[in-house]
């Protein structure tokens, strides 16, 4: 069974934030086919306005890195399985409104995908390059990790981001 590391993000900015953090990687980890090998420390956001909905208060984010042996799609339905488990509730707002945990593959090796819309995960998460929130827990844990369709690793992505934003 091949294995493959994922990269993982996760934010909350309803109730206790830290709590809903950890419980979600401790669910990852109880995921069958999921081994959690690292955790960023929080780091504590803006929310970020999208012209959807009031996001509501600042967030907490953090990334993990998880041994899997799912494939992309029974991964994000594990994923979306433990959001339910700690209270997500979709209001089928694209991208939109608080949320007690929001949990994202960003990288999944160096897998590519882009199906279509509905029909999968995009990997890399699109956008990645131009969010701090995912990058900066990211880089704590994953820094060399390389952004297959960017040919640069994380840690590059957040200190061109960083300077992009002086």
């Amino acid at each position: 069974m091949l294995t493959v590391v994922a990269a993982v993000a996760l934010g909350s900015n309803l109730g206790d934030r830290a709590q809903h953090l950890e419980r979600a990687v401790v669910a990852i980890g109880a995921t069958a086919g999921c081994r959690v090998r690292a955790v960023s420390r929080p780091f504590a956001t803006a929310a970020v306005k999208t012209g959807v909905a009031d996001p509501g208060g600042e967030f907490l984010n953090s990334a993990a890195l998880v041994e899997t042996t799912l494939g992309p799609c029974e991964l994000l339905a594990a994923l979306a399985g433990v959001e339910a488990e700690l209270g997500r509730v979709r209001d089928g707002r694209e991208g939109g409104g608080p949320r007690v945990i929001d949990i994202d593959i960003v990288l999944m090796g160096r897998l590519v995908m882009a199906p279509e819309p509905g029909k999968g995960p995009v990997i890399p998460h699109p956008g990645l390059q131009s969010r701090e929130f995912v990058l900066a827990p990211l880089a704590e844990i994953a820094s060399d990790m390389v952004v297959p369709t960017l040919g640069r690793t994380v840690g590059e992505l957040l200190a061109r981001l960083r300077m992009l934003e002086t």
